[in-house]
C-alpha cells in the first residue's frame, strides 16, 4: 500500500507539480521553485470550510488513483484494507463462509464496519442489503470503479459534527475525477503461480467539454476466477483428525455405528478416490478427509460490470449545475457447505427403525462426482448497486460565499441463489414414513441399499431445489450548505461553514416464500424484515484565526432520527487547534464527540434462524482433555444453529475522540508526522460471534463461574442438548444472539508516517515513504460491572495490533519501478492459545512509457510466494481473513490514450 501524508503548510503556501510523464508518483510533490505561489483552496474530508493545506486539526491520509495502480492494488477496497489505520478483522468476500460474500469492508482502528462512515463524492450511499455478520450494517467497498478515481481521503477519529452518525472510528471519502479528455483504455490481465485465482480487467475512462458542458465516464468490466481449497495442497484435505463421514449408520441406543460394510469400497472413487472405511471409537463409516474442503471457495468468483458518468454545466459565472451517475452490477458465486443429509433432521434426527427395532440416525454427504461437480452446489448472488446525485453549486451572488444545494439517491438490491434439500429428501433414503411412535419419533422401515448407492444427477436434482431471497436497502438525502468569510479579526478573517440536511433510508430482506411453506427440508421459519427511519440534521463550523501562527476549528451538529414510533436526536461538537511556530513545523490538536444511531438491522430484525457452516465445541473439546487442532469437536461442519432478533428500545452509541499530533517539513523533499489517537465508545450495542461465545462458554463452564455477568448471560446464550438425551446428549442445539446496549470500548495508539525524496542528475528521482500504526490500548467490557478486558492481550481478538507499510520508487527516463513492503504486527492463532509471529510480505511493480499515449506495467504481489501458516486450529491451517492462502499474484497491465 502506498499511502501519502501530505504537508502544505500555509506560510509556506507550495503547490503541487506533475513531475512528467515518467514520474506520476511524483504528482502530489512539492514544487520548491514555486513556494510563493498561493495554493488553491479545496475543501477536504473533515471540514466543509475549504483550505489551502491538506493537513489540518486532524490527520488526513490521502490514497491516489496512481497509488492504487502503483502498488498493484486490485480495487479500491484493496487499497483500502491495506491501510496500516486499517486495523479490524473482518469477514470478506474471500473469508468463506459469512452472510455477506458477495462484499467488501474494513475496519478503521479494530472498531468494526459499523463505526467508519463512507462517503462518495462527499455524499452518503446505501448501505449493502445484507447485515454483516448478520447484524451491523455498513457500506460494500466493491462497486467502484477505480479507474475514475481521483483518490481518497481517510480521515482518523470522530467526525459527527461534520458528517452526522457512523462516523466514530473514522471517515472513508472516495473523490472521483471531475474532468477527462480523450478516452483512455486500460485492460490488465493476472494470475497466480501455484494456480487458480486468475482475473481479467478492462477499464474505458474518458471525457470532453462542450463549451460550457464538461461531461466524463468510466466503464469497468472485472471477471475473477475462483480459487478452491483443493488448488492448495496444504489444506486440500483435512488431516490428523477422524474424516468426515460420508456415509453413516449409528444406533442411537448404544452410540456405535453399523458396520457399512463393502459399500466404503464400491463408493472408494468418490472425492477423488479419498473415500475410505474408517473405524474409531464409536465404530465404521465411510469417510473422507475430503469431504469439507471440496465444498469450500477460498476466493469467490466474481463478475462484474460498473459504469459512472457525470456533467457539469456553467450556467452562469455564479452558478454550476452538476449532475453523476453510478451503476454496479455483481454476480459473484462461492461454496463453503456441499449437500449433506441427515434423517429426520427437521425433528431429532433419529428415526425408529422397524427392520432392526432400534433407534438410528443415518448421514450421507454426496460427492461431486454423483452430482455432476462441485460447482453444481454453488451459492450465488446478483448484486445491483446504484447512485444518482444532481444539483447547482457555486457563488451566491452579491458576495464571496459559495454554495451547493443537492439531492442524492442511492440504492442495492441483492439476489440469492441457495441450493436447499426438498423435503422429500427423508422419503428419498429411507422410504416412506410409517407413523410416529409414543414418543413422537418418525418411523420407518428403511433399505439400506437406499443409502450406500451412489446418486445419479438426475436424482440429486429431484431432492434438491434453490431458494431465491431478494434483498433491499435504499438512502435519499437532500442537502443544502455554504461557506464564505464572516467577518475579519486582527489575525484573519474567520470562515464559516454551514450545513441542513434532510433523509430517510430503509432496508427489507425478503426470504424465499417456499421455506415457510414445506417445500424445502427446514422446519425453522424465515420471517420477512423491513424497517425505515428518517433524519434530520443542521450543522455549523467555523474556523477562526486566534493569533498569527494559532487556529481554532469549531463544529456543531444535531442530527435528529425517527424509527420504531419513537425519536433519537444527539448534539455532537469538534474542536480542534493548528499552531504553526515555525515554517516548517505544524502542532495540532482536537477533541470531538460522535454517536451512532442503531444500525436498522438491530432496530427491526425478525426472529431469524439459521445456521453456521462451521462449530468448534471448545467445551466439549476441554472435558475431553482434545487439543482444539486434534478435537474431534472442533470445526464440525454443518455447524450450530442460531436465533437471532432485533430491539426496537436499543439507544444510539456515544463516542467520543481526540489527537495530538506534529507535522515537520523542513523542506519539499522531506516530511514527517507523528500523531496519538485516543477513541472512546460507550452503550456499544453488541452481539457477540457464535465462536467468541462458544469460547467464552467453555472458560465460564470449566472455571465454575455461572454468575458473573457476562457468564451468565452467555450460558444462557448457549443452549444444549440434557446429557441424558437419547441422540447427540450435551451437544449444542442452538445459539441465542440479540443486540443489547452494554458494552464499552476504548482504544489508543500512534500513526507515524515520512516521505523522503532524492533527486539526481544521472540517476533519476528515488522516493522512500513510510507508514506505520500502533494500538497502544484497547479495552473493553460486556457488559457494567464486567472486569475490563485487555483486548490487545486477548488471544480471541483476531485484530492487528501494528502494521507498517514502507515503499521505495525509482522513476528515470521513462521507467517507474516500486517496491512496496508490508509487516503485519502478531495476531493470535487459530486455536487461541498463542501469538503468530509477525509476517512482511513485498510487492513490486514496473511501469514503462512506450510513447506519450501507451504505458505498459507489470505487477507482482507476494514477491516470494508466502503463504502463513497455522495449523493450531485446524484445518484450513492458516489464519482465515489475517492473510490468504493465494500466494503470489501476477498482472501485466496495458494502457492506451485515445485523443488529445
Amino acid at each position: 500500500m502506498k499511502t501519502q501524508f501530505e504537508l502544505k503548510p500555509l506560510a509556506a503556501g507550495a503547490i503541487a507539480l506533475l513531475c512528467g510523464a515518467a514520474a506520476p508518483a511524483l504528482a502530489q510533490a512539492q514544487d520548491a521553485a514555486a513556494v510563493t505561489a498561493a495554493p488553491p483552496a479545496v475543501v477536504v474530508t473533515g471540514s466543509r470550510i475549504p483550505r489551502a493545506s491538506l493537513e489540518g486539526p486532524s490527520p488526513v491520509t490521502v490514497v491516489t488513483g496512481e497509488d492504487i495502480t502503483r502498488q498493484g492494488y486490485k480495487n479500491v477496497f484493496d487499497a483500502l484494507s491495506n491501510l496500516t489505520q486499517n486495523s479490524g478483522f473482518t469477514q470478506g468476500a474471500d473469508y468463506g463462509n459469512t452472510f455477506t460474500p458477495s462484499a467488501n469492508t474494513i475496519s478503521l482502528r479494530g472498531l468494526g464496519p459499523n463505526h467508519t462512515l463512507v462517503l462518495l463524492n462527499g455524499r452518503r450511499m446505501a448501505d449493502f442489503p445484507i447485515a454483516y455478520e448478520g447484524t451491523v450494517n455498513f457500506t460494500n467497498l466493491a462497486n467502484i470503479p477505480s479507474g475514475v478515481v481521483e483518490r481518497i481521503e481517510i480521515l482518523s477519529g470522530g467526525a459527527s459534527a461534520v458528517y452526522g452518525s457512523d462516523a466514530i472510528a473514522g471517515v472513508v471519502n472516495i473523490i472521483l475525477k471531475k474532468q477527462a479528455e480523450g478516452v483512455d483504455v486500460n485492460v490488465k490481465v493476472g494470475g497466480t503461480s501455484r494456480g487458480g485465482g486468475g482475473d481479467q480487467r478492462l477499464q474505458l475512462t474518458g471525457g470532453q467539454s462542450f463549451g460550457k458542458l464538461n461531461t466524463l465516464f468510466s466503464a469497468e468490466f472485472l471477471e475473477r476466477d475462483p480459487l478452491w481449497s483443493r488448488d492448495r495442497e496444504f489444506m486440500s484435505a483435512k488431516t490428523g483428525v477422524a474424516p468426515t463421514s460420508l456415509l453413516g449408520r449409528k444406533n442411537v441406543n448404544t452410540g456405535k455405528y453399523v458396520d457399512p460394510g463393502e459399500a466404503c469400497v464400491s463408493l472408494g472413487d468418490l472425492f477423488e478416490g479419498s473415500t475410505v472405511k474408517y473405524t474409531g471409537k464409536a465404530g465404521s463409516y465411510c469417510g473422507s478427509g475430503k469431504v469439507g474442503p471440496t465444498y469450500w471457495t477460498t476466493q469467490t468468483k466474481n463478475s462484474s460490470q460498473n459504469l459512472f458518468g457525470s456533467a457539469n454545466y456553467e450556467l452562469s459565472a455564479d452558478t454550476t449545475l452538476f449532475a453523476e451517475a453510478l451503476l454496479g452490477q455483481n454476480r459473484s458465486a462461492n461454496n463453503t457447505r456441499g449437500p449433506s443429509w441427515t434423517s429426520a433432521s427437521t425433528a431429532d434426527s433419529y428415526f425408529w427403525n422397524k427392520n432392526s427395532g432400534t433407534y438410528e440416525a443415518w448421514n450421507r454427504y454426496i460427492a461431486p462426482e454423483e452430482i455432476g461437480g462441485v460447482q453444481r452446489y454453488n451459492r450465488s448472488w446478483d448484486d445491483q448497486a446504484s447512485s444518482i446525485a444532481f444539483g447547482a453549486k457555486g457563488r451566491i451572488p452579491g458576495t464571496g460565499w459559495q454554495y451547493e444545494a443537492a439531492y442524492t439517491a442511492s440504492q442495492y438490491k441483492s439476489e440469492s441463489h441457495t441450493p436447499r434439500a426438498l423435503s422429500n429428501i427423508d422419503s428419498f433414503f429411507l422410504g416412506p414414513k410409517l407413523g410416529v411412535d409414543a414418543d413422537g419419533v418418525a418411523i420407518y422401515a428403511p433399505d439400506p441399499a437406499r443409502l450406500t448407492r451412489r446418486l445419479t444427477p438426475a436424482e440429486f436434482d429431484s431432492i434438491t431445489g434453490t431458494s431465491v431471497s431478494n434483498d433491499k436497502s435504499w438512502t435519499n438525502t437532500a442537502s443544502i450548505s455554504a461557506n464564505g468569510e464572516a467577518f475579519q479579526l486582527p489575525a484573519g478573517p474567520v470562515k464559516l461553514a454551514a450545513v441542513a440536511e434532510v433523509g430517510k433510508q430503509g432496508f427489507s430482506n425478503t426470504p424465499d416464500p417456499r421455506i415457510n411453506q414445506g417445500y424445502f427440508n427446514t422446519v425453522t421459519p424465515s420471517d420477512v424484515t423491513a424497517g425505515t427511519r428518517k433524519r434530520y440534521a443542521v450543522g455549523l463550523e467555523a474556523n477562526v484565526p486566534l493569533l498569527q501562527k494559532l487556529d481554532a476549528t469549531l463544529a456543531g451538529r444535531y442530527d435528529r432520527y425517527s424509527f420504531a414510533g419513537r425519536n433519537d436526536g444527539k448534539l455532537t461538537y469538534n474542536a480542534g487547534l493548528e499552531w504553526r511556530p515555525a515554517t516548517q513545523l505544524l502542532v495540532r490538536g482536537n477533541h470531538s464527540t460522535s454517536f451512532r444511531a442503531p444500525d436498522m438491522n438491530y432496530i427491526f430484525k425478525a426472529r431469524g434462524t439459521g445456521y453456521y457452516s462451521s462449530t468448534t465445541d471448545y467445551y466439549r473439546c476441554a472435558k475431553a482433555v482434545q487439543p482444539v487442532e486434534q478435537c474431534e469437536f472442533a470445526n464440525v461442519s454443518p455447524g450450530a444453529d442460531y436465533e437471532q432478533s432485533g430491539s426496537k428500545d436499543l439507544r444510539s452509541e456515544k463516542g467520543r475522540s481526540s489527537g495530538l499530533g506534529a507535522v515537520w517539513s523542513p523542506s519539499a523533499n522531506f516530511d514527517l508526522t507523528l500523531d496519538y489517537w485516543n477513541i472512546k465508545i460507550d452503550d456499544l450495542v453488541t452481539n457477540l460471534s457464535a465462536d467468541k461465545l462458544l469460547r467464552d462458554e467453555a472458560h465460564c463452564r470449566t472455571t465454575n463461574d455461572l454468575t458473573s455477568p457476562t457468564c451468565a448471560d452467555t450460558i444462557a446464550r448457549v443452549v444444549r442438548n440434557p446429557l441424558t438425551a437419547l441422540n447427540k446428549p450435551g451437544e449444542i442445539r442452538q445459539i441465542r444472539v440479540s443486540p443489547i446496549n452494554a458494552a464499552s470500548t476504548s482504544v489508543s495508539g500512534i500513526d507515524i508516517s515520512g516521505k523522503y525524496v532524492l533527486r539526481t542528475q544521472a540517476y533519476g528521482v528515488w522516493i522512500a515513504k513510510g507508514a506505520y500504526s500502533k494500538t497502544l490500548n484497547k479495552k473493553s467490557r460486556q457488559f457494567s460491572g464486567d472486569e475490563l478486558i485487555d483486548d490487545l492481550e486477548d488471544l480471541g481478538n483476531a485484530d492487528w495490533r501494528d502494521k507498517l507499510n514502507a515503499s521505495l520508487t525509482w522513476n528515470v527516463a521513462d521507467w517507474s519501478s516500486t517496491l512496496f513492503l508490508q509487516r503485519y504486527g502478531k495476531v493470535p492463532n487459530g486455536a487461541g492459545t498463542a501469538f503468530l509471529s509477525p509476517t512482511t510480505l513485498a510487492n513490486a511493480s514496473i511501469v514503462y512509457r512506450l510513447n506519450q499515449r501507451a504505458t505498459v506495467s507489470v505487477a507482482v504481489n507476494n514477491l516470494f510466494n508466502k503463504v502463513k501458516a497455522d495449523t493450531s486450529g485446524g484445518w484450513p491451517y492458516y489464519p482465515v481473513g489475517n492473510y490468504n492462502p493465494t500466494g503470489r499474484q501476477g498482472w501485466v497491465e496495458l494502457n492506451y490514450h485515445f485523443g488529445s
